[in-house]
């Protein structure tokens, strides 16, 4: 009778900023149910690990801190938080993010056990810049389901998602996200997966804020993280494209892996990096010698270069 039916699973580093109002958020839902939230705590340098530590020792009986004598790092703290869910339902909310609905939970919980061949349900969100304040709602069309259009377009935020937990274990089982070192976020193949292989669905509302950093994972003021970041995501793609979906959209996600590459590339670093990265692209995939957008950058980035110099 004691076990939750939604496990909150909330991973966080050096968030002592935000991690309260996360925990807050989930607090304030409003549920018929039982709800655990599981703090993964990767020992922060900052007061983060204090902070939670506070909240489970006030919430014993929601609250619940997975943490380590050493940090092991996003993939593993990720990974354990997960599996130290115990509720039929995981819910995911990063500790530098918050939900802005308190109905987030009942909401999604009632259309998962309305379908029961429905695995996941997500919400639109805020996309919040921290550094001046402006935000947009995410997506801003269509929110998709279907395994080819999540992978031309991701709409699943990590915080806006809930997923049955059996459903998050097969997909660690089969996926086995840990030998893949090079992909730098857990959450899209995640989501990827479950749409290639079960019906999906979303609430139309916004019901969480994603906080836009300064500096993160994604977001960086070095153009080579940001580039690494953005092939992480594309390479992602394409590896699902390839075993689930037929190679079916390979040439779409290869020239716009390409197109993310050398658009970051025309404002950042030197010519020469540019062609050399043209160049890997057309070894590569050499049918990209025809991609047109290329060349296009490439005039930019030269007359921007002249603009520079006058």
């Amino acid at each position: 009778m004691n076990t939750p039916l939604v496990s909150v699973c909330m991973t966080t580093y050096n968030h002592a900023r935000y991690i309260a109002q996360a925990i807050e958020s989930v607090l304030a839902q409003q549920t018929t149910f039982r709800v655990e939230i599981v703090l993964g705590e990767d020992c922060s340098t900052d007061s983060t690990a204090d902070i939670c530590r506070r909240y489970a020792e006030q919430y014993p009986d929601i609250v619940r801190l997975i943490t380590s004598e050493r940090n092991v790092g996003w993939r593993a703290n990720y990974r354990r938080t997960i599996a130290a869910a115990r509720g039929e339902y995981i819910a995911l909310c990063d500790g530098d993010d918050w939900w802005c609905d308190a109905q987030k939970l009942a909401l999604q919980v009632e259309a998962l056990e309305a379908d029961r061949e429905c695995a996941m349900c997500y919400t639109r969100s805020e996309r919040r810049s921290e550094e001046d304040g402006s935000s947009h709602i995410y997506p801003a069309g269509e929110c998709h389901t279907s395994f080819e259009d999540m992978l031309r377009l991701n709409t699943a935020e990590n915080s806006t998602t809930v997923a049955r937990r059996e459903v998050v274990e097969r997909y660690y089982a089969e996926v086995r996200p840990d030998e893949h070192p090079e992909w730098l976020t857990d959450d899209l193949p995640m989501w990827l997966w479950v749409s290639a292989h079960y019906r999906i669905c979303y609430i139309d509302r916004v019901c969480a804020v994603h906080r836009l950093l300064t500096t993160s994972v994604s977001h960086s003021d070095d153009y080579h993280r940001r580039l690494r970041f953005c092939d992480s995501l594309a390479d992602i793609m394409l590896w699902f494209d390839e075993r689930y979906g037929g190679r079916k959209l390979h040439r779409f996600l290869a020239r716009r892996k390409q197109n993310v590459a050398l658009w970051t590339l025309s404002h950042n670093g030197p010519v020469s990096e540019y062609l050399a990265r043209w160049a890997e692209d057309v070894r590569r995939e050499p049918w990209l010698l025809l991609n047109v957008a290329a060349y296009g950058l490439f005039a930019k980035k030269i007359f921007y270069r002249m603009w520079i110099k006058r």
